[in-house]
């Protein structure tokens, strides 16, 4: 069959964020015309249109969080400011023209597989009938509240960074702080300044790699502009940086971890004189265990005469503030929730049924799990981006992105072609893709200790144990040994017992 006799499916793209807007350029590119991608919000740019918190910015260097094929030269900071990088999205979606084919302010209520086609309802009422849909939902979109006695009873300004009230003034406030995470820690380092008080609760305390920040000069950028090539050598030599370094370092220990190890170490004992003060922020996990925090302002701002650190556990949130363990009120005028997000949702709430019924919650009652992190059993033609096992790592998920939408565009090729009649892998080898994810746990960082959103409700690292040259080569080629070979009306479940769970 020729690429011109080849079928031309119909594709549905859940979110345009920077997966999204991918995803809708590289199906465009592939010679796939009838693309609709639905988008909640107002306006592309996911998790940077939602995440305007003081401070915000990315913990990966500006020129490596970049699509590949088109870098920007006006990046500002070398960790890039929120706004930079919301910017840089709703450039390339204009550029490529993917604003023309995304429906604003049109969520994804329900999602049905049926007779090999999928059914969508969505929050404006509106009824779309696909040959596939492609779920770039996103990993960290939906806040985490703590579960505190008394959260709703608090008489004062409380917010999630996430939903971040810019009416409430700070200067001058009494501010309380719940976590110490990477968004925490951005905060704190931004809102201490202004800030009367600022008291930083503290649960678990955090490791903390000192990487200095620069700007860019108009002669830094200038010898950018207009030069792919400069521009890509740039993105590479700093990818080649974090590979080799911290995300060899997590993954296979040795005198890699060792090194970050000792660096993180030194720059605690260097920056924090106080003994006291330091042991409080001393973890007691592996380095790595939790995903590093990259800041050179952190330990500055939590020494500043005006903050307070305090690790004696909230017992209870009332009117006036907060109340901690040892019976202490600690009265506040804002309360701030950087209390992280549901990673483990993914494209939930929706409404999503497969193959005879089956529902993503039946499907993930035992755990959440995919195949090669994109392909669920029992959901043909449906493919979710950075799903689990995704090698998040303090590494681009620009990159992440990309490669697994390489990924996808050739088991959609292979469906054009007839020779698969429908994209959907077996229960089988879902099962031995998890049992090799767990088999290369044991040499990294993230079995070291802690509890953080890495891990799923077992406990278990939901991450890729392996380097990244390995998932590189990896996801380079589907094995179509792997994909279920009939049309879905012949495919049998292979675990009957799960629907009903």
């Amino acid at each position: 069959m020729t690429k011109n006799s080849a079928r031309n499916p119909s594709v549905v793209v859940i979110g345009a964020g920077m997966t999204g807007i991918l995803m809708a350029i590289k199906l465009r590119e592939a010679g796939i015309s009838d693309v609709t991608v639905l988008e909640k919000a107002d306006k592309v740019g996911g998790t940077w249109r939602e995440n305007t918190y003081p401070g915000v910015a990315c913990d990966i260097p500006a020129h490596m969080y970049t699509y590949s094929f088109k870098g920007n030269p006006e990046w500002q900071h070398r960790f890039a400011h929120g706004d930079e990088i919301q910017a840089y999205f709703e450039k390339i979606s204009a550029d490529y023209g993917v604003e023309e084919q995304v429906r604003f302010n049109e969520s994804v209520d329900a999602c049905h597989y049926r007779g090999g086609k999928w059914y969508l309802s969505t929050s404006r009422g509106n009824e779309l009938v696909a040959d596939f849909v492609i779920a770039a939902t996103g990993i960290l979109h939906h806040p985490a509240y703590p579960d505190i006695q008394g959260l709703d009873s608090f008489q004062g300004a409380m917010f999630h960074t996430a939903r971040w009230d810019h009416n409430v003034d700070l200067a001058g406030k009494r501010v309380g702080i719940i976590g110490t995470g990477s968004t925490a820690a951005q905060v704190i380092s931004e809102i201490s300044k202004t800030a009367g008080s600022l008291t930083i609760f503290q649960r678990t305390p955090q490791w903390i790699l000192n990487t200095p920040d620069k700007d860019y000069s108009e002669r830094e950028k200038a010898r950018l502009r207009g030069n792919q090539g400069r521009m890509d050598k740039l993105r590479q030599r700093y990818a080649w940086l974090i590979r080799n370094t911290f995300t060899e370092a997590v993954s296979s220990g040795g005198w890699r971890h060792a090194l970050l190890s000792w660096q993180v170490k030194r720059n605690l004992r260097k920056s924090v004189r106080d003994p006291e003060l330091r042991a409080k922020l001393t973890p007691d996990y592996k380095v790595g265990c939790k995903r590093l925090i990259v800041s050179s302002t952190f330990y500055e701002a939590v020494q500043r005469p005006n903050v307070q650190l305090e690790t004696a556990g909230i017992e209870r949130i009332c009117e006036q503030g907060v109340v901690t363990g040892d019976g202490a009120l600690h009265d506040l005028d804002v309360l701030v929730l950087a209390t992280g997000f549901h990673p483990f949702n993914f494209m939930r709430p929706m409404d999503l049924t497969g193959r005879d019924g089956l529902s993503i919650d039946q499907a993930w009652s035992r755990k959440v799990q995919a195949y090669r992190s994109v392909c669920v059993p029992g959901f043909p033609n449906f493919f979710l981006m950075l799903g689990p096992n995704s090698p998040v790592g303090n590494y681009s998920v620009i990159a992440m992105s990309e490669v697994q939408g390489n990924y996808v565009l050739k088991l959609i090729e292979q469906w054009r072609n007839n020779r698969l009649q429908a994209v959907e892998a077996t229960e089988q080898a879902k099962v031995r893709f998890n049992d090799y994810m767990k088999q290369g746990m044991g040499s990294t960082a993230w079995v070291g200790g802690c509890q953080s959103w890495y891990l799923d409700a077992d406990g278990e690292p939901a991450l890729w144990p392996y380097s990244w040259n390995q998932w590189t080569k990896e996801m380079a080629e589907p094995d179509l040994a792997d994909f279920h070979r009939g049309t879905p009306a012949e495919i049998v479940p292979s675990e009957p017992a799960e629907k009903a769970a």
